[in-house]
């Protein structure tokens, strides 16, 4: 893959853990890649599976969803909700053809700065060992259907 290929992920962070996590990374001055967009989510639980697919449709080539660790929710079980999310689409995503590594889970307390900086550059990385989505080519033509409208009139000359 080309060395200037840099991905976006979209980062949704709990706001009482993760996104805390990514605030005291920053103060600590503790350097991660600047690929992740942070959104501030009140719990990970609230994290639709359709904004995750949005987020993929509309360019981003990751996703990251993170929130407190299992046990330790604000809400709770809303980490649990969301774990329970995350594996659903994880299949539904694998049937359209996207990577698993596109989309990924991290429990982060708002004490672990660097657990979150860790996974942001792990994330980073193993998005650019796969190259951008590129989502109209995966997953709309994976179905194969505008593949068929585009073989049609070729099949008529013939």
């Amino acid at each position: 893959m080309s060395e200037s290929f840099e991905p976006v992920i979209v980062g949704f962070l709990c706001n009482w853990c993760s996104y805390r996590a990514a605030d005291l990374a920053g103060t600590a001055r503790i350097h991660y890649a600047p690929n992740m967009r942070p959104i501030r989510v009140m719990c990970s639980a609230r994290v639709e599976p359709q904004f995750v697919i949005k987020a993929l449709r509309e360019g981003a080539d990751g996703v990251m969803i993170a929130g407190c660790h299992p046990g330790e929710c604000h809400y709770v079980d809303g980490n649990i909700k969301a774990l329970r999310r995350y594996e659903l689409l994880k299949r539904m995503l694998r049937q359209w053809g996207v990577e698993e590594e596109r989309v990924q889970l991290v429990w982060a307390a708002a004490s672990e700065g660097i657990v979150l900086a860790a996974a942001v550059d792990r994330m980073t990385e193993e998005l650019r060992a796969l190259g951008p989505l590129r989502w109209g080519e995966t997953v709309i033509s994976g179905n194969g259907h505008e593949q068929a409208l585009e073989e049609a009139p070729a099949a008529e000359e013939a």
